[in-house]
C-alpha cells in the first residue's frame, strides 16, 4: 500500500470551509466526516483533514497558530496546466479568499496560490513536462 498523507487544518466553521473547497471543485469522504471534521479528498493518497479550532486542540498542547498573522505551513498542489493554475485562482477570488502574491513564472514551473477563509496558505503549482533521458552507461 503506497504511503497516504493525512493534512490536518484547524477551521472556524466547517460548513464554511467544505462550501468553500466544493466551490474549487474537492469532495469529501463522508465515512470521516461528522460535526468535527470532514476528510478532503485531494487524490488517491492525499488528503485534508478539515477540523473545528476545539477538536482540532485535543490532538496538541501547542496554541492553535492565527493563520491569518503567521504561516503555519505552505500547501502546495500540483495542476495539469497554467490555465488550471490561474481558473482556481480566479475562482478562490470568487468566493472569498485573496492571493497574498502575484502569479511567478519561473520557465519550468508556474506559480500561483491563495488564502483560504482560515489564512491558510495554498499553492498552486504548473511543472512544464520534460522528457525521461536514458541513461547510457
Amino acid at each position: 500500500m503506497p504511503t497516504q498523507i493525512f493534512v490536518n487544518l484547524p477551521v472556524k466553521s466547517l460548513s464554511r470551509s467544505v462550501e468553500f473547497f466544493t466551490a474549487l471543485g474537492f469532495s469529501f469522504d463522508p465515512h470521516f466526516t461528522d460535526e468535527n471534521a470532514t476528510c478532503m479528498i485531494i487524490s488517491e493518497n492525499s488528503f485534508v483533514m478539515l477540523l473545528v479550532e476545539p477538536f482540532f486542540q485535543t490532538f496538541t498542547p501547542k496554541a492553535i497558530c492565527d493563520a491569518d498573522k503567521s504561516t503555519e505551513v505552505l500547501l502546495c498542489l500540483s495542476r495539469n496546466s497554467r490555465a488550471d493554475v490561474d481558473d482556481m485562482v480566479a475562482k478562490v477570488l470568487e468566493i472569498g479568499g485573496t492571493t497574498p502574491s502575484p502569479s511567478k513564472d519561473y520557465g519550468f514551473m508556474y506559480q500561483h496560490g491563495f488564502q483560504d477563509l482560515d489564512g491558510h496558505l495554498w499553492e498552486l503549482i504548473y511543472m512544464t513536462p520534460t522528457e525521461d533521458k536514458q541513461k547510457t552507461g
